[in-house]
């Protein structure tokens, strides 16, 4: 039972990227949910057979008390319809953090869920580009994969530059090495094609930091690619629409004075929301209603969603979760400590233009990395093992098999 599990959340883990892509309308929902709730449904019997539970971690108890905060917030909301909706829709994607930290037995467990991301990562991209010919015919200059918003698409494809990087320097097959590397670039053309301006940004802190930890084991490649930057930009500027690259000009001066596509708006209308109710917060999901935006908006603004819908109360929690995840980063060592913090960092860097609570990436990115800390303590030499600081080219091209997962 626990081995289905295992399966379930690797194909969990693989769906999240491109979730949207692959909606079936209602009461179904998106191949994630759909997923999500088989996990749920194998997960709960495979503790029940198996008589334990993991003892939950520091992370794990404050995303309950964050979620148990929220559902605490329908006895003040201003709008019962939509803090039930948020209610469920927190349990679907905070469920994620617990079913990682149950399920992730070994440092060999942690691998494949990267892959699998980063795989779902590919996926998302070759999605993007497939779409970008159709998008020309149409007049448009944003692409991004069908059903999904392109601000959405770059900050998943941001999120795997990191943990693809971290694949290459600790892949021991050349099937994985070419998952890792055949994403930088593709990753990198799909992004560019989304012409989100918080996306590029936060990719090229995803892409500094994957220079950081590529250039100490593989400087060659490193090297080729800054040689061959000048032939890839201009490929890149003759196949990609010239809308793109104006509309990433205008960067420089929406931080310097513009209103960040109307979002200065938006966040004005949230803090005097937030002012009104600063404690308990007017409810959970209901940041729409208390800001008096339109339907469709959002905050644009992750702090600020939480500090209107939970109040001071749930942002504190919120605060103390991520310092307890990069807690958690710092105890694992090398590389995985680069590859983790420099997701945090992205995470952090998107979170200030997107709402990002209510993604299944977030809570994903934070159950890999509390799981990653567990198992730099309770076992730092496997982990070190499973990410090395180098891996010599024989023993990338050595034919025994991989260590295999021990999860399930």
């Amino acid at each position: 039972m626990r081995r289905a599990a295992w399966v379930l959340l690797l194909l969990f883990a693989f769906a999240i990227p491109w979730e949207y892509s692959m909606d079936f309308g209602m009461p179904l929902g998106n191949i994630a949910r759909i997923s999500g709730v088989l996990l749920i449904l194998v997960a709960v019997p495979a503790v029940l057979q198996a008589g334990r539970l993991r003892n939950p971690g520091l992370v794990q108890l404050l995303v309950l008390a964050l979620y148990v905060s929220f559902c605490c917030s329908y006895f003040w909301t201003i709008d019962t319809e939509a803090t039930l909706d948020a209610i469920r829709g927190y349990f679907q994607v905070m469920m994620i953090v617990w079913l990682v930290w149950e399920f992730t037995e070994s440092p060999f467990d942690l691998r494949a869920l990267l892959r699998a991301y980063v795989a779902g990562s590919w996926v998302l991209a070759v999605l993007t580009v497939a779409s970008a010919s159709s998008a020309i015919a149409q007049g448009q200059m944003r692409y991004a994969a069908m059903g999904q918003d392109p601000n959405d698409v770059a900050r998943f494809l941001d999120l795997g530059f990191p943990l693809a990087a971290l694949l290459l320097t600790s892949e021991r097959r050349w099937r994985g090495r070419l998952l890792a590397i055949g994403y930088l670039p593709l990753g990198m053309i799909a992004l560019l094609l989304t012409a989100s301006r918080g996306g590029f940004i936060a990719g090229l802190v995803a892409l500094t930091g994957c220079g950081i930890l590529l250039v100490r084991h593989h400087a060659k490649v490193v090297l080729a690619g800054v040689i061959g930057l000048p032939a890839i930009g201009a490929i890149l500027w003759f196949s990609i629409a010239r809308q793109v690259f104006e509309r990433l000009a205008t960067i420089p001066e929406q931080l310097q004075g513009g209103d960040l596509n109307q979002r200065l708006n938006i966040w004005s209308a949230g803090w005097d929301a937030f002012v009104r109710a600063p404690f308990f917060g007017t409810g959970a999901g209901s940041f729409v209603a208390a800001a008096g935006l339109n339907p469709l908006d959002t905050a644009h603004n992750t702090a600020l969603s939480i500090l209107v819908s939970g109040g001071i109360w749930a942002f504190l929690l919120a605060v103390c979760i991520v310092i307890a995840v990069a807690r958690a980063a710092m105890q694992t060592g090398g590389t995985l400590r680069m590859a983790l913090l420099t997701a945090l960092l992205v995470w952090g860097v998107t979170s200030l233009v997107a709402t990002v609570e209510e993604s299944r990436t977030t809570w994903l990115l934070l159950g890999l990395i509390a799981v990653a800390g567990r198992l730099g303590r309770e076992d730092g030499e496997r982990l070190a093992a499973c990410f090395p600081e180098s891996v010599s080219g024989s023993e990338f091209d050595h034919v025994q098999p991989d260590l295999q997962p021990v999860g399930g």
